[in-house]
């Protein structure tokens, strides 16, 4: 483990002691500025730029995001959102208007810049019901059938994929198996998978894959379960971190092998982040298991009231397994009330989680469902939640909440395979990250949750420039 330790630090946290001084590339360039403000009602506005100007060292009184280009961290994967049966729905009940202008606002050119799209195998909770793609008790599988997906999610995906084009990125989570397979002999409040039917649900996957990439839907990755941990009113299954182990290196990573999908990226755990550092060590702990182990997926409702996450077990979690990718795969705000879709605390809620899972080394990040009705539905359990983008079903109205542009100060600047760079901030209210395009261009992002209007300096290597970060703002500042 200490040489893994070793190798994370010397490869991911080292000094690049031959870069080329980035001022002497950069002197006299001045940065464009993009910010939302809830004070103003501004959204996503152009306020140009600002020039850098030597600044010495600073002082404690000065409040500052300090960053260090020589200093590299993960490239991004993507970021995205997922497209459920809940969201797909919605979609086809609206005018053909907005659904063109949805499509565009999350993946058009001038949209979000949104690359990932997460979908769930068989029903969850954002289901208008519970179903599978195979018949009672057909351990063959010789049934199987996605033509329920055909009529809302599967178009919805093809139109998100088209928009998105070569950086398309794909994945795909079981909330449960049949009933037929588990203990409690239904999709719903948890129960297991019996060990009869291990390798009759591993097949699934494969022909869950194949359906859809005969449809001309590419499958970048999987994971193994959605909430092993919990035990729900809807769709679900538990594993402990042993038992989805033993799946993984007996019967789901041999059998995408087999099949050819070794490139498939399968992702443990999928769950949140207070156990993730124990799931992690305890299943990749086998390296039989580990091997057919690409990421570590989380959730973020362990904390769902944005002030102690758990933040610092990513960082653990990757120091130890520096060779497996970190991915955020669901989150939002749950408890929907109409009224509250405006409220700028929704945004907060995802600034503070994006800039903090990117700074402990998180490289794929997925919002849950990218649309829900006005009802935060449908759901056939009840459980209704926010979408950044809500649509009244009835009225064809769309709207977009502080949700939608503060992911989109993150993923509409912030290109996959860019790499984070070294950033810390000295005002706790300030929470930033700053990444490097491959084109070389410098984002950093500065959020200010707190009440309280700040000036700050954006400092780089003795140079800086001087921002307004007002209380309940965020901006993006691009180099």
């Amino acid at each position: 483990m200490n040489k893994l330790i070793v190798s994370c630090f010397a490869v991911g946290m080292a000094l690049n002691v031959n870069a080329q001084n980035y001022w002497k590339k950069n002197a006299g360039k001045t940065a464009k500025v993009i910010f939302t403000g809830s004070k103003t009602n501004e959204k996503m506005v152009d306020k140009g730029t600002v020039k850098f100007e030597k600044m010495a060292q600073p002082k404690e009184t000065d409040a500052c995001i300090f960053v260090d280009p020589d200093f590299k961290y993960q490239k991004l994967i993507g970021i995205g959102g997922a497209i459920t049966d809940a969201s797909a729905e919605t979609f086809y009940k609206l005018p053909k208007n907005k659904q063109k202008e949805i499509i565009e606002a999350y993946y058009g050119k001038n949209g979000l810049g949104y690359t990932v799209v997460r979908t769930n195998m068989n029903s969850c909770d954002f289901s208008s019901d519970s179903y599978t793609y195979v018949q009672d008790n057909d351990t063959s599988l010789t049934s199987f059938n996605v033509a329920h997906d055909e009529k809302y999610k599967i178009p919805m995906i093809k139109e998100a994929q088209k928009a998105i084009g070569n950086h398309f990125t794909f994945y795909f989570s079981p909330w449960s198996p049949p009933a037929w397979m588990k203990s409690n002999k239904s999709m719903l409040k948890g129960g297991r998978l019996e060990n009869t039917f291990y390798q009759t649900w591993a097949d699934y996957y494969v022909k869950f894959i194949k359906e859809y990439e005969k449809r001309g839907i590419n499958i970048w990755g999987l994971t193994i379960q959605n909430e092993p941990m919990a035990t729900q009113t809807w769709e679900s299954c538990i594993y402990t971190a042993e038992e989805e182990g033993d799946f993984l290196k007996n019967n789901l990573g041999p059998t995408l092998w087999k099949n050819g999908y070794k490139d498939k990226k399968v992702m443990i755990w999928d769950h949140n982040r207070d156990l993730i550092y124990q799931r992690a060590t305890t299943t990749l702990g086998n390296p039989e298991a580990s091997k057919y182990a690409a990421g570590i997926g989380y959730h973020w409702y362990e904390t769902w009231n944005n002030k102690t996450q758990l933040f610092d077990n990513l960082l653990e979690t990757q120091r130890a397994f520096p060779d497996k990718f970190l991915a955020f795969t669901e989150g939002c705000k749950e408890q929907f009330d109409m009224t509250k879709i405006y409220d700028v605390s929704l945004g907060e809620l995802y600034g503070k989680n994006m800039i903090n899972d990117f700074n402990k080394g998180t490289a794929l990040w997925t919002d849950w469902n990218v649309l829900l009705d006005e009802t935060g539905g449908p759901n056939h359990v009840g459980n209704f939640c926010f979408a950044p983008i809500i649509a009244d079903t009835k009225t064809g109205e769309v709207h977009y909440t502080y949700e939608y542009y503060y992911v989109g100060h993150v993923s509409k600047f912030i290109k996959p395979n860019a790499q984070r760079i070294g950033s810390s901030s000295n005002r706790v209210a300030l929470n930033s990250t700053t990444f490097m395009n491959e084109n070389g261009q410098l984002v950093t992002v500065i959020m200010n949750d707190s009440d309280q209007d700040f000036n700050t300096n954006l400092w780089i290597e003795g140079m800086s420039a001087k921002l307004n970060a007002p209380a309940h703002s965020i901006q993006t500042v691009i180099l």
